[in-house]
């Protein structure tokens, strides 16, 4: 969420954000709301001061003896007045965060400017595409092939875009959690945590989830927790409402987790294998760190995601987000993209974000100074370490065979029971 001085303070450069982003917002009316509610607080303050000091003066004529009925009737009207102020104050509060909930956060200068994902612009590669001299297969097929993905019966158990893994697809899916962990744990730093998968509506809006992508979510229908959409929901929460120390940042956790989408609208997109499921696992890197240093750390998050697909051997590039490409809360965004053969070019796998102290203000995420003065807000930072469904989709595509086959990424055999080939 934006600061409502900011925003008062800059709104060309805020009207500007939007316009890039591609988005319209009432900021006029936001700030004549803004003008009213400080006239409003102004005068209110005003009668509250008279009414505490009329209160006084009817004790004093009290004691000595003195008139008091007419002065009683005039602090009894105040008094109403005060009441229908503070509930005018009430009203603008809430159009107030009305507006200001559904403001997106403000891109920073190095993001290129354009409508969509056509804007975005490379930053590196790693890796060459593989040659092959055979005809390969999309991972859907493969996968079938193999007998380690099952979409029929999938569907079969739950509806279109579940898929059922069997032994070895099972046994992929497990190993690619494990070796996540422990790279990010043992080689990068985070501290793992395994957070709950339902979460209420407090975390939800937080990190920006709610109000604007409540269509996407799942809700349960008796109780107010939602399926999480992602592990940087319930990470992020983990510090919701609190105060750190200074001298405990940067905090880096990661946590493996199923998560749930709608992929509302998205119908005919990616439709087939394991691109775009409604359920699917990840390993979610997240970052609290000083406001100082948050830009320094997306570098070495998306490094960090970077350094799974360099150990599996797959072909990647990293691509910085457009303004109009950006998520919500976002200031900054890097997506890792991997190769597909089946596509014939690159699918994104993870996406690493800087959002600055949008998502803190949001959950009221802060930090004392270690020299003291006024709590602070962190700097939140996430990203995909990374997605694991599409990384056994990248696997079978790039590692696969003439015969059919297979070949395990050498650093995924120790996870896998020292198989080297997933055979039909």
């Amino acid at each position: 969420m934006l600061d409502l001085k900011f925003v008062r303070e800059n709104v060309e450069l805020v009207r500007k954000a939007l316009m890039n982003r591609g988005m319209e917002a009432p900021l006029d009316h936001l700030l004549e709301l803004d003008r009213d509610r400080r006239t409003l607080q102004i005068n209110l303050e005003e009668k509250r001061a008279r009414h505490k000091q009329g209160n006084k003066e009817i004790g004093r004529r009290m004691r000595i003896g003195e008139e008091v009925e007419s002065l009683r009737k005039e602090m009894s009207a105040l008094s109403e007045e005060i009441k229908a102020d503070e509930e005018r104050m009430t009203r603008l509060e809430r159009e107030i965060r009305e507006i200001l909930i559904r403001l997106p956060n403000i891109p920073h200068p190095s993001v290129p400017v354009g409508p969509d994902e056509t804007y975005n612009r490379e930053v590196r590669r790693w890796g060459s595409p593989r040659s092959f001299d055979f005809k390969p297969l999309p991972h859907w097929e493969l996968g079938e092939q193999l007998g380690i993905l099952d979409f029929q019966r999938g569907v079969k158990i739950a509806e279109s875009r579940f898929t059922l893994l069997r032994e070895e697809g099972a046994l992929l899916e497990r190993a690619l959690i494990n070796f996540m962990l422990d790279l990010h744990t043992q080689e990068h730093g985070y501290r793992e945590v395994f957070p709950p998968i339902l979460v209420n509506e407090e975390s939800m809006f937080g990190t920006g989830q709610l109000p604007k992508l409540e269509k996407e979510m799942y809700r349960c229908r008796d109780d107010d927790l939602y399926l999480i959409p992602t592990a940087e929901v319930p990470v992020t929460n983990i510090h919701r409402d609190e105060i750190l120390r200074e001298e405990e940042l940067p905090i880096y956790y990661c946590a493996y987790t199923p998560c749930f989408r709608r992929e509302a609208g998205s119908y005919g997109r990616d439709i087939k294998g394991l691109i775009r499921q409604h359920q699917f696992n990840k390993v979610e890197l997240v970052k609290f760190v000083h406001p100082d240093h948050s830009y320094e750390e997306l570098e070495s998050l998306t490094r960090d995601a970077e350094e799974v697909l360099r150990r599996l051997g797959l072909p990647y590039r990293v691509v910085a987000l457009s303004t109009g490409d950006l998520s919500f809360a976002a200031a900054k965004c890097y997506d890792l993209e991997v190769w597909l053969p089946s596509y014939g070019e690159y699918k994104e796998i993870s996406s690493c974000s800087n959002f600055t102290d949008f998502q803190a203000r949001r959950a009221n995420i802060r930090f004392r100074p270690k020299d003291g003065g006024k709590a602070r807000f962190v700097h939140t930072l996430n990203g995909s370490g990374v997605a694991v469904g599409r990384t056994v989709a990248a696997i079978l595509e790039n590692y696969q065979q003439e015969d059919g086959s297979v070949v395990v990424p050498e650093a995924l055999r120790p996870y896998m029971h020292g198989l080297e080939v997933i055979g039909p």
